[in-house]
């Protein structure tokens, strides 16, 4: 039996830890010899921040009652001793629930009314309002107070039709989505709109987050969640039930909120809980595998993915299995196989990620440091010249140095000014950047679209606006990239003039390429239009619903423009590093200069001490590349998890 998910997320736990350690050793060794300018603190800031942070999410989707609450208590909540997620014949989860830790608030759940539905605010704004959630205390060391406090997720409330409808739970075109009235006429709705849990569990604490969806229904009537949070999981887990197969409402939430893609299908995983139900002592083993196999099978066929996608399990079995510690009912559940799945799908592509970041901020890194390394060797070299050149030269050659070298920092230190413009130029080009992808910006490129989708009723053109805006947020980003490459051209021009008049080794590093935001946009696009598919045209005719679906997809492109606007402003910072620091290291070599003549004029082994101080500088030099590359070597050797070729297959015998 291979890894557990468990074992495997702290393996990549520890991995993280020891990678964010060497950052902080390397940095403390770079600011202890005067190595640390702006743009090497960012890239290892940033470097740090990215690995310490990373948060990896697994998306728990299901409509009711497949067993979704009991795969997570099996899979994460064993332990524990007892269910501790909600899970029971009928709807439980009846709000899209988030499991994560954040050490800066204390264990606790937080509820979001449903009322809040009735206002334009989207989750992530509500979040920003921590008084409207309302707020329960867990007890860490009770797992009997947990569960109980989390049993509030599965309250529901009765309101009448009209109210259903105000918050977006009925409508009257799609009649057979719609709950069931009681004999007043009234609907069961969620009593919450979002649930929050923030608890101290092992992999919480390592980044990991859950999020449980609900059903069908009230999936859909939360686009933020449709359209944000699911397509942004680093793994989606969808669950059918054995003895039923891949029913209407299953296929319909896989083909309008997860099949959007050929890409995304790599992420998602197909689980058939509930194969218990196929243990029937009345047909023999090989009857049951045959059946089990055969179900997977129509199942990947039906939902369009490689049959190793589709992982038979028994969630009941597993939990019960981990509690009692029996070893046989746990293989037999298929919880492990499935563990295995979840582990070289997610752990192995995060890491993937984390490393290729890794790779590419060392290779800056080491280019950033070895150019400064490079100025100190040249100063070096010219001052060795210069000293060499004064053996045997009388006390008025030695004077006249001294002069020549207090003249040639007086002109250098009158170039501050044109120094200063070339700055000046730089921050507006920069500026105008930043402006292109800013809020502001964004609202107005998305204006046409939410002009398009206010009034009531049916939005026949909405697919070609949405064409129409996606193609304006691509061409922003593609005037982002050309204003780069005007920027690269004009410090380009204006190094080479600071090389020839000063002697610097200025160059200017490619500016970042913009394609993969491109890329995200087009996802993003097509997510979108595969959200407007024919059961959502009718949903989108109530004005509240498509300002939503708006204010959601304003978020999800605001993070994009960040993040492209960040990755620009990073490589701005190396550009402008490289003149501090050799304007930096030549006002020290004037210093050094003038304090070696003044030493060679007052004592007669003054030339000789200082020729024998820059050789010991060179070998300094020489060794600081050398562990440079060392810790740099020590990051991107760090032990990887096995590769899932070394892991035990999926699918049973």
């Amino acid at each position: 039996m291979g890894p557990s998910f468990n074992e495997q997320f702290e393996e990549h736990g520890l991995w993280r830890r020891e990678f964010a350690h060497q950052i902080r050793r390397l940095s403390e060794w770079m600011s202890d010899h005067e190595l640390m300018d702006a743009a090497v603190q960012e890239r290892l800031n940033r470097l740090e921040a990215q690995v310490r942070s990373d948060k990896v999410t697994v998306a728990f989707v299901a409509e009711f009652s497949r067993g979704k609450s009991e795969l997570i208590n099996a899979i994460f909540f064993a332990g524990y001793g007892r269910r501790i997620m909600p899970a029971s014949a009928g709807r439980t989860t009846m709000c899209p629930t988030e499991l994560g830790y954040d050490a800066l608030v204390a264990p606790c759940l937080r509820l979001l009314p449903i009322d809040t539905r009735l206002q334009l605010q989207g989750l992530a704004e509500w979040r920003l309002k921590p008084d409207r959630w309302l707020e329960i205390p867990l007890d860490v060391n009770n797992a009997d107070q947990i569960a109980k406090a989390l049993e509030k997720v599965a309250e529901v409330r009765k309101v009448t039709l009209d109210d259903a409808r105000a918050l977006g739970f009925w409508h009257d075109e799609l009649a057979d989505d719609n709950p069931v009235p009681d004999a007043d006429g009234l609907v069961e709705v969620p009593m919450w709109r979002h649930a929050i849990i923030n608890i101290p569990h092992p992999l919480l604490k390592q980044g990991l987050v859950i999020l449980d969806t609900p059903g069908l229904n009230a999936v859909g009537a939360e686009p933020e969640l449709t359209v944000n949070l699911i397509p942004q999981a680093h793994a989606v887990v969808f669950i059918l039930s054995a003895d039923t197969g891949v029913t209407r409402s299953d296929l319909a939430i896989w083909r309008e909120h997860l099949a959007t893609s050929a890409e995304s299908l790599e992420a998602r995983l197909v689980v058939l809980n509930k194969i218990d139900t196929l243990w029937d002592t009345l047909n023999s083993p090989h009857e049951i595998i045959a059946q089990m196999n055969r179900q997977c099978a129509i199942s990947a066929e039906m939902l369009g993915v490689p049959l190793a996608q589709v992982v038979p399990v028994s969630a009941q079995k597993g939990l019960l299995a981990k509690i009692t510690c029996d070893d046989l009912l746990l293989e037999s559940s298929g919880l492990p196989s499935l563990e295995g799945a979840l582990a070289r799908g997610i752990m192995g592509r995060r890491q993937a990620i984390l490393r290729a970041a890794v790779a590419t901020g060392v290779a800056g890194l080491r280019a950033e440091t070895a150019r400064v390394i490079n100025i100190r060797r040249r100063d070096l070299d010219d001052q060795m010249a210069e000293l060499r050149s004064l053996r045997g030269k009388n006390a008025s050659v030695i004077a006249s140095m001294r002069h020549r070298v207090e003249q040639e920092q007086r002109e250098f230190d009158m170039s501050a000014a044109k120094i200063q413009a070339v700055r000046a130029v730089h921050l507006k080009l920069l500026r105008d950047v930043f402006h292109q992808l800013g809020a502001k910006s964004l609202k107005l490129e998305l204006t046409e679209l939410a002009q398009m989708l206010q009034p009531k009723g049916l939005k026949l053109g909405v697919r070609k606006i949405y064409v129409q805006t996606f193609e304006k947020l691509r061409g922003t980003m593609d005037k982002a990239q050309a204003s780069s490459i005007e920027i690269q051209a004009m410090l380009g021009g204006t190094f080479r003039q600071l090389n020839a008049e000063f002697g610097f080794s200025l160059q200017v590093p490619p500016p970042p390429k913009l394609e993969h935001f491109v890329q995200e946009l087009s996802q993003i696009e097509q997510s979108h239009l595969q959200y407007l598919g024919v059961g959502n045209v009718l949903k989108l005719a109530q004005p509240e619903f498509a300002e939503r679906l708006v204010r959601a997809l304003a978020m999800r492109l605001r993070t994009v423009y960040e993040s492209a606007a960040n990755d620009l402003e990073l490589w701005s910072k190396s550009a402008t590093a490289q003149l501090d620091a050799q304007l930096r290291e030549r006002r020290r070599s004037f210093t050094r200069r003038i304090e070696a003549v003044d030493r060679i004029q007052h004592a007669a082994t003054g030339l000789v001490e200082r020729i024998s101080e820059i050789e010991a500088g060179e070998e300094e030099l020489i060794q600081l590349e050398r562990r440079l590359t060392e810790l740099t070597a020590q990051l991107i050797a760090l032990p990887v998890l096995a590769d899932a070729a070394e892991r035990p297959g999926l699918m049973p015998a």
